[in-house]
């Protein structure tokens, strides 16, 4: 989520919304069954939760926490939609509003996000809570920052899942108080607001296809190494970080693996290991750049299993508005491992997530 600088990133976030062009056919086409790439004509950390035959859906909005709730992912264009909060003024959190996820857990509802007060050196995750069973029409609650307490460093990208009856939380972090390295940290959780253990560093930038992070014009900041965007899946007797790994800002952007055992102390970072090449990247033969900052999803009928992610529709669009949110379904490897194929071109028909029983 970093870029050269606040001030261009906000530029560029807000000329990438202007600009998209608006000769695509986003989401579903005439047809029903069939859907293309992208979804919408912007949104950058696409995420995603499945209750009760409905998914919410969030993105990056810099200034508010918003939600679609849709029983079909493909459908976003149409989809209601509802924002659910906007930070005060004048706090730590007021600004730079990041990445959040929306996660039904013990019985309620929370939405995590990172959030800073204009500076991204500041920037902390936070969590709201929503105990109403509709999260669009329920009150959602500032429950309050949520940090390692001995290690309270700069943190954004947080993705909290439940493993072995214990709920942990996996974000992407600095090691001290300056930038030029973000690594993965996972740490457990008392509650969906506390972390109570330590963290613990599982990834940093050891391949050269994750050290692309080059940064023109900051003689403070001349390169970024990025880790970010970690997220959790699941298959078999295995667990899975899938990530975002080199800038957002180039177009070397894309997804690496992390893999555990499920028996294994997952705070323990011996029982990672990272797989030496990217798992999705950009196509250059398809026109999809900088794929990156996913989620997962599973299909209605629970058999289909979905990658959500955003991608440039150019070379050289950076970290701003044009990232737009996609979708594709994926498969297994033999060994188990996910098979993320190549991102698909835009405007090819593809079928919508089944809903079939069948």
């Amino acid at each position: 989520m970093q870029a050269t600088s606040l001030l261009m990133k906000k530029i560029l976030f807000i000329l990438g919304i202007l600009c998209v062009s608006l000769s695509f056919n986003y989401g579903q086409t005439s047809s029903t069954n069939v859907f293309t790439n992208p979804l919408l004509p912007s949104g950058a950390d696409p995420y995603s939760f499945y209750k009760d035959g409905y998914y919410y859906y969030t993105h990056t909005l810099q200034n508010s926490l918003t939600i679609w709730k849709t029983k079909n992912l493909s459908d976003l264009k149409m989809a209601q939609s509802k924002v659910i909060w906007t930070p005060p003024k004048g706090t730590s959190y007021s600004k730079e509003l990041w990445a959040p996820e929306v996660h039904f857990i013990q019985g309620k509802w929370y939405m995590y996000f990172a959030g800073d007060d204009g500076d991204n050196n500041h920037h902390r995750m936070y969590v709201l809570e929503c105990t109403t069973n509709d999260p669009m029409t329920g009150e959602w609650v500032f429950k309050g920052k949520v940090a390692d307490a001995k290690n309270d460093k700069w943190a954004i990208d947080g993705d909290v899942f439940e493993h072995g009856g214990k709920l942990y939380m996996i974000w992407s972090g600095w090691e001290g108080d300056k930038n030029g390295q973000q690594n993965i940290y996972i740490a457990r959780m008392k509650n969906p607001w506390t972390i109570e253990s330590e963290r613990s560093k599982i990834s940093g930038s050891d391949f050269d296809w994750e050290k692309h992070g080059d940064i023109k014009g900051d003689p403070n900041l001349p390169h970024v190494n990025v880790n970010e965007g970690p997220q959790i899946l699941k298959n078999g007797k295995k667990v899975f970080v899938i990530y975002s790994a080199s800038g957002c800002w180039t177009d070397f952007y894309a997804l690496g693996l992390l893999t555990a055992d499920a028996n294994a102390d997952l705070l323990n970072p011996a029982s990672w290991k990272k797989s030496p090449e990217p798992v999705f990247k950009q196509s250059i033969e398809n026109g999809v750049f900088a794929p990156g900052h996913n989620s997962f999803f599973k299909s209605p009928n629970g058999k289909e299993d979905w990658i959500l992610y955003h991608a440039n529709s150019k070379a050289g669009q950076g970290c701003g508005g044009f990232r737009s949110p996609r979708m594709q379904k994926f498969t297994w490897n033999a060994d188990g491992t996910p098979n993320f194929g190549i991102p698909v071109k835009e405007n090819v028909e593809m079928a919508v997530p089944s809903s079939s029983k069948k």
